[in-house]
């Protein structure tokens, strides 16, 4: 399984974004998808995720509310809106598939997509 990244770029504090993650597949291993980010300097952390079979999401407390997880079954792809964005939202966003969001979260058996920057500024 493979998976496009895309939609990253700069805006300005309180914009919004949107990032599509396309993937080359659907199967079993790739039953949930989501997105984690990487602030400079920091570890990755869990964004947000969604399963492909009934839309089931899980959201980090951090973005609940300001950020919306969708998938799209035709296109083989998922999306993270992104509003009222802050300079904290500012990090490299990656594109993640797993068998579930648990197994993502734990960084088990998980497929990455390259990273797409997001830039917030004040």
């Amino acid at each position: 399984v493979q998976l496009q990244a895309s939609g990253g770029g700069l805006v300005e504090a309180g914009g919004s974004l949107r990032l599509s993650c396309a993937a080359s597949r659907r199967t079993f291993s790739n039953s949930a998808m989501g997105w984690f980010r990487q602030a400079a300097g920091q570890e990755r952390e869990f964004v947000s995720a969604i399963y492909w079979s009934d839309g089931t999401t899980s959201y980090a407390d951090s973005v609940k509310g300001q950020f919306s997880i969708s998938r799209d079954h035709a296109k083989n792809t998922v999306y993270l809106q992104m509003n009222s964005l802050e300079p904290g939202d500012t990090a490299v966003y990656y594109c993640a598939g797993a068998g579930s969001i648990s197994t993502m979260k734990l960084n088990q058996n998980t497929y990455w997509g390259q990273g797409t920057q997001v830039t917030v500024s004040s």
